[in-house]
């Protein structure tokens, strides 16, 4: 059986959990949430913990798989989550406008990124990004998108990086003389 599937999930006591027989709904002190349940597996509450079950070998792929979409919706309208990045290099910043981040990234236009519903953007110092929001994978996909606006560049070390990851810095053409 899978070990990850068979973990109980803990229900703090401020979420309230709905589990109906093709979806679980969770709701708390950050939002709601509703997660698809796949084909024979079923989710048990068991005193102030959830459990999922399958109902034969053939759902195993997807026992572990529903286990941790489900906890990571509890944890979300729970505590949320929360990535930060920065933005490096000479005159690349972001701000706030409405429901939009403006990026200036060194093209000769302002890039505008709309913010989807469901998550928050706050900018700390023009070059500090944070997004914050309930539902794990959206606040994961909304970090790619920024970052794909201007992903770090491996020589000079400037774009958009989440903070704390690591670049490979390459070098360059070192030695070679013009018009040799």
């Amino acid at each position: 059986m899978s070990r990850i599937g068979r973990k109980p999930i803990p229900v703090p006591a401020k979420v309230k959990v709905d589990i109906a027989e093709t979806s679980v709904r969770v709701e708390g002190p950050k939002g709601k949430l509703e997660v698809v349940v796949p084909r024979g597996i079923r989710f048990e509450r068991q005193g102030e913990n959830l459990v999922a079950l399958r109902q034969s070998d053939e759902q195993r792929a997807l026992h572990g798989l529903a286990r941790a979409l489900v906890a990571n919706a509890v944890t979300g309208v729970h505590q949320g989550f929360k990535k930060e990045m920065d933005i490096v290099g000479v005159g690349y910043r972001a701000e706030i406008k409405g429901r939009a981040v403006v990026f200036s990234l060194g093209y000769s236009h302002p890039v505008e990124f709309p913010i989807p519903a469901g998550i928050d953007i706050t900018v700390d110092r023009q070059t500090h990004v944070t997004v914050i929001g309930a539902d794990k994978g959206l606040v994961g996909q909304v970090t790619a998108n920024i970052r794909s606006l201007r992903p770090p560049d491996p020589y000079k070390q400037k774009g958009i990086q989440i903070a704390g990851q690591r670049l490979k810095k390459k070098a360059g053409k070192a030695g070679v003389k013009a018009g040799a």
